[in-house]
């Protein structure tokens, strides 16, 4: 049985989330079905366009992302902080983008409050924290996403019924090892699937934005920008990610020279399986055991989920991992 969502996100744990939406049976969502004969590669721009627009209006940030031919990735931060310092006037406006909200809240973003008696003024003000609260949360964020992208398929389809999955899948990443490894497996899943070769034809992916903006010397402005002092702890600049990406995708873990230590093999190895098989090999929540530990507390449960496979690719967090991209490239990516 699944567990409940309340179970699997707690923004006092982390507020990192991987998420992936998968198409209900054979249904397609992008690419040329085989089935079908069609040609569904235009929906590619539909997902991406709307997943990087929502955060204009919910306080959760897009950090990596993917779009394949019958799901969807994505790397999600709950900016907690940033919805707290919101005034009931941002609150509304940024609901309003997504929802008709009510005809109070649509009259006191109109006139400001103006108006309006103290018992309708205290209606509002409960609504609007209800609304802040949906705001920052991941399965809000992705019934708007998905729920869009449905609709359209269906009326292109010249049908009804369910598109996607009846739940999403979300995983919550516990350290910024996790963080890290989940964004690199999510930029190389076309290079998995066979269906790009490099970062230049991973088109509809994170890493090609980013690679794009890099590239321009502009400042990337519809992904979160990676710098080394990022609120999120997720301390990489946007140039030291691409080339991680673009060194794996390379297979640089393969390259090694009679001088190795074995030591360096084996985190190398790691590193390799945990961003080609992130999925396989973590379920639930992913991190060290000290960082699941506290994440499974949090719940009041006992048994830490995977723990195993947990501990042999992130240790068990009484080493700091301060440089991402220097470990990941050398010798000590994930402890051991």
């Amino acid at each position: 049985m699944a567990l409940a969502r309340k179970r699997q996100i707690n923004i006092e744990a982390t507020r990192f989330y991987h998420c992936v939406s998968r198409c209900v049976r054979r249904a397609y969502l992008c690419g040329l079905d085989p089935v079908s004969g069609r040609n569904y590669e235009h929906r590619r721009s539909w997902v991406q366009n709307k997943l990087l627009e929502l955060p204009n209006s919910f306080a959760i940030d897009v950090y990596a992302f993917a779009v394949m031919n019958n799901h969807t990735h994505s790397v999600l931060y709950v900016n907690h902080q940033k919805a707290q310092n919101w005034c009931a006037q941002e609150v509304l406006t940024r609901w309003h983008r997504l929802f008709k909200g009510t005809i109070l809240t649509q009259r006191y973003t109109k006139n400001a409050g103006r108006g309006m008696s103290e018992a309708e003024l205290r209606m509002v003000k409960d609504t609007v924290e209800v609304y802040r609260s949906r705001l920052m949360d991941i399965s809000w964020f992705m019934r708007s996403l998905n729920e869009f992208v449905a609709r359209k398929a269906n009326k292109e389809d010249n049908c009804t019924g369910r598109f996607w999955e009846g739940r999403f899948k979300s995983q919550a990443l516990l350290d910024e090892q996790a963080v890290l490894c989940c964004m690199v497996y999510v930029d190389l899943n076309p290079h998995r699937a066979g269906i790009a070769s490099s970062i230049k034809t991973s088109h509809y992916t994170s890493i090609k934005l980013r690679e794009n903006a890099n590239r321009s010397g502009s400042i990337i402005t519809k992904l979160q920008c990676l710098t080394e002092k990022n609120i999120s702890g997720l301390a990489i600049s946007e140039s030291s990610y691409i080339q991680l990406v673009s060194d794996r995708i390379h297979d640089f873990s393969s390259e090694k020279s009679s001088e190795t230590s074995s030591m360096a093999n084996v985190i190398r190895d790691k590193w390799y399986s945990s961003t080609t098989y992130f999925e396989d090999l973590f379920h639930g929540a992913v991190g060290n055991t000290e960082s699941l530990t506290r994440f499974c507390k949090c719940f009041g449960s006992k048994r830490r989920s995977n723990l195993s496979n947990n501990r042999k690719y992130f240790g068990d967090g009484s080493t700091s991992f301060k440089n991402p991209l220097h470990l990941a490239r050398t010798e000590l990516v994930l402890q051991t």
